[in-house]
Parts: structure tokens; C-alpha cells; sequence
């Protein structure tokens, strides 16, 4: 009101109003927020995360910040929220971000959160007889598959797992037509590796030819795999496959190498895909070989990569999908063009969730995600395998 009696008044020059104006769009925010786990034994990937959306909202904000429906730009703020990887603290906390102005919220972690924490969503929009939350979540990191089926308000930009392990499997066999035997390695009480192994992995393994000739089951808390490899080593497999997190799966690595098993082909876990593991354990992954949908291979992921970095992070499959669930939501924002006010939150919300449900398509840092039906997605993803003190290409399936 004042800014407007000063004009009428002529009392502000051309330039002191443009420099007014400035000011009051510089005051207006949009909050985006993260959840998932960012202490415990997994928390290395919520903390890659939050890296991750902290640079990549630094980013927008430089260049002006997001458009809103009136023509005026909004800074993004963010926050972060620690569940641990408890599912009723995962729960807790995203309904203190619906509580809050937030619009949306990039998360959950782990697939033993996102599970039920999808189940208190609405399931059908727009269904009066059903009384779950109402607020839209971007996932960047459980990856199990099949979740985002549990809610309408739920859309995902995880890789899609049974593609890149049937590839690879496929990609092993044609390379080495004399292998025939695999051993399985899970962590039997994760949702994410349990999944893979059992659903993905195995299955996989099984239609390309390779005789499954035992598996070995251990805990995301076990430090002692002594029996686990020595019934592997037993079994003498051509090809093992470890589906399991950074922390176990070095534990095993090393059981493996004090025990001499050197199979001829080694496959880890997505998530193992993260110099946390050859931090913990750089010369017994070495030749480890995994599918990944993210790799410093252009420009733009490089860029990111370093973005992420400057912020005490690390990119991997996990964190780029929360640089990339940020630019996405950008563009989706705009796109709605959503008012941004404090009285429009539950329609703002309500417009997210139409946007990235209209969605055929986003682009991402390898290339362009392909975006499911049922909220899902389909990236682009390379093999890589740890070389050195780090991970190198070893073939990319679209070339």
C-alpha cells in the first residue's frame, strides 16, 4: 500500500521503482522440501540428497528463481528432514511437511519407509471417500519397484531396475558364453536389496542362461559373513552377485578375498555404486560391475557433479535423481503456473501433482527419463565397473 501511494504521489523515480519492484519479487518463496535418511547406516545417501537439491535450487535461484502465475519470479527455499530409515518416523515426517507451506517434497530414502508411507497418501484422486493425505511426493532414492502404484500422489524418478539388470545380464552372457553358474549374496532384511535380488537379480540371471547354484543371506547390521562365503566358495560359482548396500556388501568383499573366492564376474547392488564403497573397501570391489543410471559422462552431469561436491556431497545414481527432481520440478511449476501465495497452497499442490502426472518425458543428466503411467520411470543408465579409486564406464547399452 505504501509502494503504491509513493507512485501516486510521483515520489519514486523510474529507476528507485524498478529497484522497489525487484525487492518485492526477491521477497517471495516457494518450499520445496527433502525427506529421507540422513544419519544411521544409510545415511550417506540422504546426505547426498540433500547436497544434491541444495545445489541444484542454488542453481535456479542464480538464474532467477522459479515464475509465477502473475509473471513474478520466487526464490526456492529448502529443508531437509531426517526419518533415520524408520518407517513411522518416515510417516511422522511427511505429515509435518504437509503441515507446513511446502508444496512438495523430494524423498523418502529407503524403500522400507516409502512402502507404507505411499499408503497414507490418497490413493485415487479425487476420491471423496478416501481420506489420506493429499500432498504430492517426488521420490529420488527407494528404489523398489513397483511403489509408486500405491498412490496417485506419488511419482518417481528412480531407475527402473528390471531393465538394467536384464540388460546386463543379457550384456554378461554375450560376453561370456562360457560362464554358467551364479551365486547370490542378499541382505535379507532390506526392502530394496531383498526386492532385487529375489525379483530382479535372480530372475534375470535365470532367463540369460545362468544356473542359480545357492544364495546367502546376512543383515544390514551383520559384520560377520564367515559362513555366508563359505558356502559360496563351496559352490564355486562362475559369477557372483551381491545385492546389498555399501556397508555389507565390503563386509562380504573382504570375507571373499580372505577366503579366496574369485569368481569370474562380480555384480553389485545400484545403490553400491558410490565411492562409499570403494572407500570402504577399494581393493576387494575392484572389478565390482553394476548398472547405474548415473555417470560423469557429459557435460552437464560433470557440472553437476561439482555442484554437488561444493556442497560437501557426492553424485551417484541416488543424488542425481534429486538434482534431477529439482530441474523437473522447476519446469513443472512454471508449467502450472501455480500462485505461490499462502492462500493457494493446497491448490498449488494440487497442480504439482497434475504436472508431473501429465508428464511423458524429462530430462535428465544422461538423457531423457521417460515418464510411466503408473508415475514410474525409465532412465538412461551405463554399466560401470571400480577401477582404481573409482568407477569407470565399461559399456553403455545405447551405443
Amino acid at each position: 500500500m505504501k509502494l503504491k501511494a509513493f507512485i501516486k504521489a510521483g515520489l519514486l523515480s523510474a529507476s528507485t521503482l524498478a529497484m522497489a519492484t525487484a525487492a518485492a519479487a526477491q521477497d517471495k518463496a516457494v518450499r520445496i522440501v527433502g525427506s529421507g535418511a540422513s544419519s544411521g547406516v544409510v545415511g550417506i545417501f540422504g546426505q547426498n540428497s540433500s547436497a544434491a537439491m541444495a545445489a541444484a535450487f542454488d542453481k535456479i535461484n542464480e538464474e532467477g528463481g522459479v515464475k509465477l502465475a502473475d509473471g513474478s519470479k520466487a526464490m526456492i527455499e529448502t529443508e531437509y528432514y531426517d526419518d533415520r530409515c524408520n518407517a513411522e518416523e518416515g510417516i511422522s515426517v511427511l505429515r509435518r511437511i504437509a503441515s507446513t507451506d511446502a508444496l512438495v517434497a523430494i524423498g523418502p530414502t529407503c524403500s522400507n519407509v516409502a512402502e507404507p508411507l505411499f499408503g497414507i497418501l490418497q490413493a485415487q484422486v479425487d476420491d471423496a471417500g478416501d481420506t489420506g493425505l493429499q500432498f504430492p511426493v517426488f521420490t529420488d532414492v527407494a528404489i523398489k519397484g513397483g511403489l509408486a502404484g500405491i498412490s496417485e500422489w506419488v511419482f518417481r524418478n528412480t531407475p527402473s531396475e528390471a531393465k538394467m539388470y536384464d540388460d546386463l545380464f543379457a550384456w554378461i552372457r554375450a560376453e561370456h558364453p562360457d560362464l554358467k553358474t551364479i551365486y547370490g549374496g542378499v541382505e535379507e532384511d532390506f526392502a530394496h536389496s531383498r526386492f532385487t535380488w529375489y525379483e530382479v537379480m535372480k530372475k534375470a540371471a535365470e532367463k540369460h542362461g545362468f544356473e542359480v547354484v545357492g544364495e546367502a543371506q546376512w543383515l544390514l547390521s551383520d559384520t560377520n559373513f564367515s559362513n555366508q562365503a563359505r558356502a559360496m566358495r563351496r559352490a564355486e560359482p562362475d559369477v557372483v552377485a551381491i545385492s546389498a548396500h555399501p556397508f555389507t556388501t565390503c563386509g562380504m568383499l573382504r570375507e571373499m578375498s580372505r577366503q579366496k573366492i574369485k569368481p569370474k564376474v562380480l555384480v553389485g547392488l545400484t545403490s553400491s555404486s558410490s565411492l562409499e564403497t570403494l572407500s570402504g573397501c577399494p581393493d576387494e570391489a575392484q572389478g565390482l560391475t553394476i548398472p547405474t543410471s548415473f555417470a560423469p559422462v557429459n557435460d552437464n552431469s560433470k557440472a553437476a557433479a561439482e555442484a554437488v561436491v561444493a556442497k560437501g556431497g557426492q553424485m551417484d545414481l541416488h543424488s542425481a535423481s534429486a538434482w534431477e527432481n529439482a530441474m523437473i520440478l522447476k519446469e513443472v511449476i512454471e508449467a502450472a503456473e501455480i500462485e505461490g501465495t499462502p492462500a493457494s497452497v493446497e491448490e498449488d499442490r494440487r497442480k504439482i501433482r497434475d504436472g508431473l502426472a501429465a508428464l511423458t518425458e524429462a530430462d535428465g543428466l544422461l538423457g531423457v527419463n521417460v515418464r510411466q503411467p503408473d508415475g514410474e520411470a525409465v532412465k538412461p543408465f551405463v554399466f560401470v565397473h571400480a577401477q582404481g579409486k573409482g568407477w569407470e564406464v565399461l559399456h553403455d547399452p545405447k551405443s
